[in-house]
């Protein structure tokens, strides 16, 4: 595996880049200056909230390139590249539907911030570490921002329990399992691999010069862009038959270990 000509490093966050305790290792920050020495381009991609991702990362922010919301929303050096709203008609309807499903909070994300109504409130401990900047509102009526995605969390399972409902809306929404808790609902063109290529074509990189991480479903349009795709050691069987490598888990410094072959 020749590794020579990489410019360009993608990697997911939550169950990639940071560990079970949802932190990014001293080591991937160290790794990250020799990179950045190197002239290759560092970008995040994540079903997380902007702030949340900035804020885990808040000492390299100013050097990388943001894919957030899974791909609705694009940002570097806090100057917005790209974002794909969903239609305030849609989100209505699909709340509705959501809403009649047991054991679920639901969070309506937007550029700025991140909407949780009353009514899922209870979950609000378990939502917080992905949504670093959110309002609880009494009504999602009360919300007039542009929404780019809608998330939802399932104290089970998401992939058991809300897919199979929301999924017979897939021709209108791009519907993906995020998480063994989470399934988010974006624009049908919004996903990290569309992302990933305005990215590509911004810096003019090629699918041989990128280098992607990646371990659950929402990975898998931006693992299938680049000749180096790794899926992580923990990662769901279907992203391990899409990637073309595997790496560690991320308790096991799994990005880590593939970087310093790359350095």
């Amino acid at each position: 595996m020749d590794l020579s000509n990489i410019k360009m490093v993608v990697s997911d966050m939550d169950g990639t880049l940071l560990n079970s305790k949802h932190q990014v290792s001293d080591r991937f920050f160290e790794l990250f200056h020799k990179l950045n020495d190197k002239g290759i381009q560092f970008v995040a991609a994540s079903g997380r909230q902007y702030h949340s991702m900035a804020s885990k990362l808040h000492q390299i922010k100013d050097s990388i390139v943001f894919i957030a919301e899974n791909g609705a929303i694009i940002r570097q050096r806090e100057k917005e590249i790209s974002s794909t709203p969903l239609a305030p008609e849609l989100v209505n309807r699909l709340v509705r539907i959501i809403r009649d499903i047991d054991d679920v909070g639901i969070m309506l994300c937007g550029k700025s911030t991140s909407y949780f109504d009353s009514s899922s409130s209870k979950f609000l401990e378990d939502l917080v570490e992905y949504y670093s900047k959110y309002e609880v509102v009494e009504s999602f009526d009360f919300v007039q921002e542009e929404i780019v995605k809608i998330a939802v969390y399932h104290d089970v399972s998401s992939e058991l329990y809300l897919y199979p409902t929301v999924q017979n809306y897939a021709k209108d929404v791009l519907v993906k399992v995020s998480g063994r808790h989470w399934m988010d609902i974006n624009h049908i063109n919004a996903h990290k691999g569309n992302a990933l290529k305005k990215v590509m074509n911004a810096f003019g990189v090629n699918p041989n010069e990128v280098l992607v991480f990646g371990d659950y479903y929402n990975d898998l349009e931006m693992l299938e862009l680049a000749d180096f795709s790794f899926a992580m050691a923990n990662a769901h069987p279907k992203v391990k038959k899409v990637a073309r490598y595997e790496t560690k888990d991320n308790n096991n410094y799994g990005v880590e270990t593939i970087l310093e072959q790359l350095l």
